[in-house]
């Protein structure tokens, strides 16, 4: 497991222009989940593909939301992350500090906002899984050309952030320098970018509509809504999540 020292993140992501087109016909939307899975992996990571592949199954269960943050910390070691981003590195640097550690590390496991666990530890990873829950449920709807979100209200939960995280379902790469120099890794629900779409009040819900992004049908394949507490400007407790899929 490899550590890097944490640095404080610059802020949220702003909302960005989204296009208008037609949602393909074999769109659908995934049965809601009951854990979201935030692996934090990376090309350049020696110890990384068995998470990758673990991610790869977690994906196949239907009550898990698998997403895969790579960062851009490991390009240094002469091979650079195709998929790297230094946000995502500094969501993770903000779970730890929310956490009050100074440490990040690869591969790395966020169940829900709120445990962390080695992401090759098969035994660990199911185990917080096994206790996971989303109280909130997220519907997420297709409506011809536009997505539409309905979030139930429920006056015993703090407000909360509404994000629309872009993915791509399959990757195939060819890693020729670095850690893994010479392989062919397989990588699973890739992030491709997140936008804050809206809020969530607690006494009042959300009824967000959005236009199917452009995005969709060039470098992703998916879109999961996730409804995620902040804390001073940290990640707090994942409270629902839903995913539409190509």
């Amino acid at each position: 497991m490899a550590m890097k020292p944490a640095r404080r993140l610059s802020g949220l992501i702003g909302i960005a222009v989204l296009c208008v087109l037609s949602v393909p016909a074999s769109a659908e939307v995934r049965l809601r989940p009951k854990a979201v899975v935030e692996l934090f992996t990376s090309q350049g990571c020696s110890s990384c593909p068995p998470a990758d592949a673990l991610l790869t199954s977690l994906a196949e269960q239907k009550d898990v939301l698998a997403l895969a943050y790579h960062v851009d910390y490991w390009d240094y070691v002469g091979w650079k992350d195709t998929f790297g981003d230094g946000r995502y590195s500094d969501r993770q640097r903000d779970y730890a500090k929310s956490w009050g550690s100074s440490r990040i590390y690869t591969p790395q496991m966020v169940i829900n906002g709120t445990s962390a666990v080695v992401g090759s530890r098969r035994g660990d990873v199911h185990g917080a899984i096994d206790l996971a829950n989303l109280p909130l449920p997220v519907d997420v709807t297709a409506d011809g050309d536009m997505l539409k979100i309905a979030i139930p209200a429920n006056s015993d939960m703090q407000d909360a952030v509404v994000w629309m995280v872009t993915y791509i379902d399959r990757a195939d790469v060819d890693i020729e320098r670095g850690n893994n120099a010479g392989k062919t890794m397989a990588y699973t629900q890739v992030v491709t970018g997140r936008q804050v779409v809206g809020l969530w009040e607690g006494r009042t819900g959300a009824d967000i509509k959005l236009p199917i992004p452009e995005v969709l049908t060039q470098k992703s394949t998916g879109i999961a809504v996730i409804v995620q507490q902040e804390h001073d400007g940290l990640p707090g407790p994942i409270l629902g999540a839903a995913a539409f899929e190509r």
